[in-house]
C-alpha cells in the first residue's frame, strides 16, 4: 500500500515516488514509530515468507502435480524467497546494518557472473512472467473467492473484497509481467542493466504514452491489493 500510495501521489503531481519495495520500508522506518512498526513488519514479512514455503512444499492449496500447479508451487517458492530478502532487509535496518548492492541491476549482474547464471536469470524472468499471467487470470475468473469464508461476510463486504481484489490482482499481475520481462530481456541481451524491479517497472510506465494515467491506475491498483491482502488476513481460508 506503502508503495502504492507513493507512485499515487507521483501520478498526481504531488511529490510521490516510483519506489520499489526496500525504498518503502526503509522510508516507513523512518516515521513517528518506525522502529516498532518495522520490528512488526519484519516477523510478518518472514512469517508470510513461511507461508508461501509451506504452499510450495505441501501444496497447501491442493494444486497437484500438473505443469500448471508446478508453475504456481514454483513461483510460491520464489515469492518465499523474496520475501525472506524482505524480512532480512528489515531486520538489518533496526540494527542499521542495511548495506550492500541491493539493487535489482547489481543483484542481477552477480547472478549472471556465476556459470549458468544468464539461464537462471532468463528462468526466473519467466517465473515472474508466468506469476504476472496468473495474477490476471485469478481476476478474470474470480478464482480467489474459494479462499474465504464467505458466509462471514455480509453483502457490502463481498462487493468491496470482490472489487478490490480483481483491481489488485490485475495491477500486481501487470507490474510481475514487466518484471519477468525485464529479467529475460537481461538475460537474453547479456546486459543487468536491463533488470528492473518493483520501482522500475513502475517508473516505465510513466515513461509511457499516458504515462501518469497509466502509473496513477496501477499505483491505485496496487493500493487495491494492499486491501485484498488484508481481506485475506481476515477471511482466508487456512484450514490444513
Amino acid at each position: 500500500m506503502i508503495v502504492g500510495v507513493l507512485a499515487s501521489l507521483a501520478a498526481a503531481g504531488l511529490g510521490g515516488s516510483s519506489v520499489n519495495t526496500k525504498q518503502a520500508i526503509t522510508q516507513l522506518a523512518s516515521q513517528p514509530f518506525g522502529g516498532l512498526m518495522l520490528a512488526l513488519l519484519s516477523l510478518g514479512l518472514l512469517a508470510y515468507a513461511v507461508w508461501r514455503l509451506l504452499q510450495a512444499l505441501i501444496d497447501t492449496e491442493n494444486l497437484g502435480y500438473g505443469v500448471r500447479a508446478i508453475a504456481a508451487r514454483l513461483g510460491f517458492l520464489v515469492s518465499s524467497g523474496i520475501y525472506s530478502g524482505l524480512a532480512l532487509y528489515s531486520f538489518n535496518l533496526l540494527r542499521n546494518a542495511a548495506t550492500g548492492n541491493t539493487s535489482p541491476t547489481g543483484r542481477t549482474a552477480e547472478l549472471m557472473s556465476h556459470p549458468g547464471g544468464i539461464y537462471l536469470v532468463f528462468a526466473v524472468g519467466v517465473v515472474f512472467f508466468g506469476v504476472g499471467v496468473r495474477q490476471i487470470v485469478r481476476a478474470v475468473k474470480c478464482s480467489f473467492l474459494k479462499n474465504w469464508h464467505m458466509r462471514e461476510m455480509n453483502e457490502r463486504q463481498r462487493k468491496l473484497a470482490k472489487w478490490a481484489t480483481r483491481m489488485g490482482l490485475t495491477a500486481r499481475g501487470i507490474v510481475f509481467l514487466l518484471i519477468g520481462l525485464f529479467l529475460c530481456l537481461a538475460a537474453w541481451q547479456s546486459d543487468p542493466s536491463e533488470a528492473e524491479g518493483l520501482g522500475g517497472a513502475l517508473a516505465t510506465l510513466a515513461q509511457q504514452p499516458l504515462g501518469p494515467w497509466l502509473l496513477g491506475i496501477v499505483s491505485l491498483g496496487l493500493v487495491a491489493y494492499g486491501i485484498y491482502c488484508f481481506i485475506n488476513a481476515r477471511f482466508r481460508d487456512v484450514s490444513a
